[in-house]
């Protein structure tokens, strides 16, 4: 990587953190605080209110990543950042329950991270983009895990509204960074790897595999916003422990799960055994479930299942976006991705609501076998996906002025070894390959390539 590309590639996984940040530093100490609020003994509006965020980002997400081709992704990023500062504002200054929600609400309205994946696009070479697209993957795991601890820390430090007051500041200056610190493209074009195409869109949905992901996805959050609306409570009942020290509770069960997590990514990907590694996951996730469900009497338990817990989420966390990245059509890999997102975000919202409308009428453990019955069933659907293939996905450049025949240049890319899937798209100027993770014909590919310029 270039020093430019470096840097829009740090500074924009930084700006996709920090809408990670708004939602996550909230999530262990949002329920506590929202039932002091007027209409906070309702806990159907206090999952309604934790997770009306994920709503507005479900439905705004892909179109504005789409108007971002027609404006500039500059100016999309700059809305989004100055509406997401202003729910974070109306959040803060919220007297009750619903002017609460609507600062929710208003905060994922600013949805931009299909613009700033966009953008990082423009500012990467093919070669080189998904090592950038790696690291925002990265950030927003480790946004996730220091949230839990900082959460109620900050909580204790300056309130929950002082929370949602300093990512108001902190969005206002990211505005400040985008403007000054990261580079504005030389061009902006459409890419197939990172942007949602809606000509690719009845493909990606038509795909069985993918959408067995989807569901994994929507599942997996969805769980995890109707577990924070009761685990809170828990903690505070069950244990006696009071709600500044549940960071004590959050630190080891995360630290414990990124440690783990790493040696079961690496067996996957280096033995080929990725769908072994993600089923474990699945189970290990519906076990816990299943467990939560018996014994919020016990904090020792409770402890031990949220580690087995977090331990399944980092895995699956890290290892969808890659067996998306292996399924996905190699010329609708950012659709793929965007419905992926999308889902995401609607199992944030639903799974919240779930979860509070469980919780006020059947307690606690219909929460959890709401969960346990979600993870049952993606376990039967990843029970029966195909393993994916061991490849991974290549980008080469065309020259800016190639008159070569795509057709012709796909299927000779095609014949060669360890060439799996090859599409030449000349608008993008871009080669988008599926290789062998090992043994592929790279100098082929080049060559093949060149004698076409």
């Amino acid at each position: 990587m270039t020093k430019l590309e470096l840097r829009a590639s740090l500074g924009l996984a930084g700006i996709y953190a920090l809408r990670m940040l708004g939602m996550f530093l909230i999530l262990p100490v949002f329920a506590l605080y929202a039932q002091h609020l007027p209409g906070g003994d309702n806990p159907t509006w206090i999952g309604i209110a934790l997770g009306s965020y994920g709503l507005t980002q479900a439905l705004l997400q892909l179109p504005l990543g789409m108007l971002s081709d027609r404006i500039g992704r500059k100016k999309v990023i700059y809305a989004g950042l100055l509406v997401f500062a202003a729910g974070s504002f109306l959040a803060a200054d919220a007297d009750s329950l619903l002017m609460l929600t609507l600062g929710r609400t208003l905060q994922g309205a600013g949805a931009i991270s299909a613009a700033v994946t966009a953008l990082l696009a423009d500012l990467t070479r093919e070669e080189h983009r998904t090592k950038a697209m790696a690291m925002i993957g990265m950030t927003i795991g480790l946004t996730f895990a220091a949230s839990l601890v900082l959460g109620p820390l900050l909580a204790r430090l300056i309130g929950v509204p002082g929370i949602f007051a300093l990512t108001g500041i902190l969005s206002l200056l990211a505005l400040v960074w985008v403007k000054f610190a990261i580079p504005d493209p030389a061009i902006s074009r459409f890419h197939s790897d990172a942007e949602a195409n809606p000509a690719s869109l009845p493909t990606v949905l038509r795909d069985a595999q993918l959408l067995r992901l989807n569901f994994g996805i929507f599942a997996l959050h969805a769980a995890q916003m109707a577990m924070f609306v009761v685990i809170p409570f828990a903690l505070t009942n069950t244990a006696g422990l009071d709600k500044a020290h549940h960071w004590q509770v959050y630190l080891p069960v995360v630290v414990v799960g990124f440690i783990l997590m790493v040696p079961a990514i690496i067996y996957g990907e280096k033995r080929h055994q990725l769908k072994k590694v993600f089923v474990a996951a699945i189970a290990l996730m519906t076990a816990s479930q299943i467990g939560l469900t018996f014994a919020l009497d016990s904090l020792t338990h409770m402890v031990i299942l949220l580690g087995g817990y977090f331990i399944a989420f980092n895995i699956l966390e890290a290892t969808l976006p890659s067996l998306i990245s292996k399924i996905a059509p190699a010329d609708a890999k950012g659709t793929a991705i965007g419905v992926y997102n999308t889902a995401q975000s609607l199992g944030l919202f639903l799974g919240a609501v779930a979860g509070g409308w469980l919780y006020s009428h059947g307690g606690a453990p219909y929460v959890f076998a709401l969960c346990a019955s979600l993870m049952l069933l993606w376990l039967a659907m990843a029970l029966t996906m195909r393993p994916p293939r061991a490849v991974r996905t290549q980008m080469f450049h065309l020259d800016e002025h190639w008159q070569g025949n795509p057709m012709a240049l796909s299927a000779r890319l095609r014949a060669l070894h360890g060439v799996e899937e090859a599409v030449v798209i000349a608008a993008e100027g871009v080669v988008y390959l599926k290789v062998a993770q090992t043994g592929w014909d790279e100098a082929g590919v080049s060559q093949s390539i060149r004698e076409t310029q």
